[in-house]
């Protein structure tokens, strides 16, 4: 009886250790290895020529050189809806430290112009069609998910990979590590 309960207590101990693994993989950002693979997703990231929500075209590439936060996002997503504000918030702070955001929306030109009126987002939101979150995967969102957000250094390597709402306590903090440098 005592060997089935210490076996018992070690499986749940295990089960809870991973679970706990999990949540903390899940909730923390991540800076992946840079491999070949991962610098090709980056290189096809930066080719993106995206409309923004006047019509006009705008290179990714435009950025190079400077931190940029890529978000990709959606209107229908609540998640993406709440990080946004801090975001616009973190984009203002950080404007004049080199660091650029852009918002690459999974969604109709409409839905993101009402969005950015409504919210008065303050950095550029692109339109992408559903086929650019394929691109996620190959840039580390292995479930395709949204909100996913990357920070790219200035050299363009990946500094941070986040599924998942990303907090303005995180952001503020990885930022201002740039600031430093």
């Amino acid at each position: 009886m005592k060997r089935g309960f210490n076996f018992l207590l070690v499986v749940i101990v295990a089960f809870a250790a991973g679970a706990a693994g999990l949540y903390t993989a899940r909730q923390s950002p991540s800076q992946p290895a840079p491999t070949p693979a991962l610098n090709a997703a980056v290189a096809k990231l930066m080719a993106l020529d995206l409309p923004d929500t006047t019509g006009k075209s705008q290179p990714l590439a435009q950025w190079q050189g400077k931190v940029l936060v890529v978000n990709f996002w959606a209107t229908w997503c609540p998640p993406c809806r709440k990080e946004i504000p801090a975001f616009s918030a973190m984009s203002q702070k950080y404007a004049d430290k080199g660091v650029q955001f852009v918002g690459i929306s999974i969604d109709t030109p409409k839905n993101v112009v009402d969005f950015q009126v409504a919210q008065k987002v303050a950095y550029p939101l692109v339109i992408a069609s559903p086929s650019v979150v394929s691109l996620t995967e190959e840039l580390g969102n292995t479930s395709q998910g949204l909100p996913f957000t990357l920070i790219l250094d200035r050299k363009g390597g990946i500094s941070l990979v986040k599924l998942g709402t990303l907090s303005e306590e995180e952001l503020d903090r990885k930022l201002a590590d740039f600031s430093k440098n």
